[in-house]
């Protein structure tokens, strides 16, 4: 996972300095040739700040914007190889790493896993709340729950899912279901995220990643290089969303291999209605 650390971190610095390098050299070269140099690195910064400002929970699996413009960029820097090399080369590194973060970063790989199955009972493990109180899987069997793990206040896309989640709260409220958001963040980061919404969910805490790891949802150097700074662990967990009945069975597991592709809160009613159906 380290190297996928380093590269989100490294390609959003060489991006920036792709699409700088080009501007720079702009006054001595074509328009043409400048759109080619920077086409596919500047699509793929606009995506990031996109999901910075705006928020997003989820996106197409393909990415086909940051895709083609990587490949549209090196198309229309080509037929000026010999007159200017160096935007030919930075086109080409801004594909390579428009494709690496669409096909390889955004793809966790992850295998079966037999404990989340539909029909399962939920393992045991232990959480904490933001003010430091253990709370057992136990708890989470006196009633139906919705059980969402997510990487961090970091993740625009994890934020943009609970801000959906939240909206949602009383629809969810009304059929009796309790929301559990996790994170193996810390308790200061989490309390901030919970006072951002004002709406009874529990904000819990895995500390140090442990029932992560006991449900095989763990994301070993998952962390963006350099967000160490910030107070967060190396470590993080894969976006997972689990729902159980009022016996703690397993009625709906979303484990995405993708961390841009996620589910839409109006399934997690409609797994929930269609589970009282058939009582």
């Amino acid at each position: 996972m380290w190297l996928k650390s380093a590269f989100i971190s490294g390609y959003s610095t060489a991006a920036f300095l792709i699409v700088a390098t080009a501007l720079y050299y702009s006054a001595n070269t074509s328009m043409l040739s400048l759109i080619g140099a920077s086409l596919g690195s500047g699509v793929f910064l606009l995506f990031l700040g996109y999901l910075f400002v705006f928020g997003s929970a989820r996106t197409e699996a393909s990415l086909w914007p940051v895709t083609a413009a990587g490949v549209a960029g090196l198309l229309i820097a080509l037929p000026a190889a010999v007159e200017h090399p160096l935007h030919v080369a930075l086109a080409g590194l801004g594909m390579l790493g428009n494709l690496l973060y669409v096909f390889w970063y955004s793809r966790f790989g992850r295998a079966e896993n037999e404990l989340l199955e539909v029909g399962k009972r939920l393992p045991d493990f232990e959480l904490q709340t933001h003010e430091g109180v253990i709370i057992s899987s136990e708890e989470f069997r006196k009633q139906p729950s919705l059980l969402m793990f997510y990487r961090g206040n970091w993740c625009p896309l994890c934020m943009a899912q609970i801000k959906e989640v939240a909206a949602m709260y009383r629809k969810m409220e009304e059929r009796g279901i309790k929301i559990y958001l996790i994170s193996p963040q810390s308790h200061e980061q989490t309390s901030a995220l919970a006072d951002r919404f004002d709406v009874p969910m529990n904000f819990l805490v895995d500390k140090d990643n442990k029932a992560a790891d006991r449900l095989q949802i763990k994301a070993e150097g998952g962390l963006p290089m350099g967000l160490q700074a910030l107070g967060y662990d190396s470590d993080t967990v894969m976006p997972t969303v689990v729902m159980t009945d009022d016996k703690g069975e397993i009625i709906f597991a979303d484990l995405t291999d993708n961390y841009r592709v996620r589910p839409e809160p109006e399934d997690f009613l409609k797994v929930f209605d269609e589970k009282m159906a058939r009582v």
